[in-house]
């Protein structure tokens, strides 16, 4: 019993330090995009936290997180969908690698996940932007290359920061 509270706790404590971590990631490089959103290193972050963590503390680290982001930055018409949006992304790229490692291997199933989280981001914000900000879905696809260049950092740096460095860390993964 006492095992299993301390792993709860270890898993608890490295689900904070990731949302602070997906926060400041989100926050370090902001170059605007048309939308009045812009695009950031916070998808990185978004992704290494399911893998991590598994679909339920990975999700709230990711969503929290980038929410906080939006907050902080002065974004906050977007932090609700962003909470929505990043957890819905962690979810998938965490079950989307579980069910792809077997047959693949790890590198093309994080790359898989990664890119399916991505386009998970770009759908959403344009939902989002169509129906909440503009009321217009054209309007809203202005921002999709924003979104394609985020999704792209995103996916690209979250594969290598897991594959290079992460990956190499004894007993990071909780089950």
């Amino acid at each position: 019993m006492k095992q299993n509270q301390h792993q709860n706790l270890q898993k608890l404590t490295l689900a904070a330090l990731l949302t602070a971590f997906t926060t400041v990631a989100t926050l370090v490089i902001q170059i605007p995009s048309p939308t009045k959103g812009y695009v950031n290193l916070g998808d990185c972050l978004v992704n290494i936290s399911a893998w991590i963590l598994g679909p339920a503390y990975g999700a709230a680290a990711a969503g929290i997180g980038s929410a906080l982001a939006d907050i902080v930055s002065g974004y906050m018409i977007f932090a609700p969908a962003t909470l929505i949006i990043k957890a819905l992304m962690a979810v998938a790229s965490y079950y989307i690698y579980h069910k792809l490692c077997e047959k693949s291997g790890s590198f093309w199933a994080r790359i898989t996940a990664a890119c399916v989280a991505e386009i998970i981001m770009t759908v959403g914000y344009i939902g989002f932007e169509s129906v909440v900000m503009y009321g217009s879905l054209t309007a809203a696809l202005v921002g999709v290359p924003g979104d394609i260049a985020q999704g792209i950092m995103g996916a690209a740096s979250s594969v290598a920061v897991y594959e290079l460095v992460l990956k190499r860390i004894p007993k990071l993964h909780f089950k």
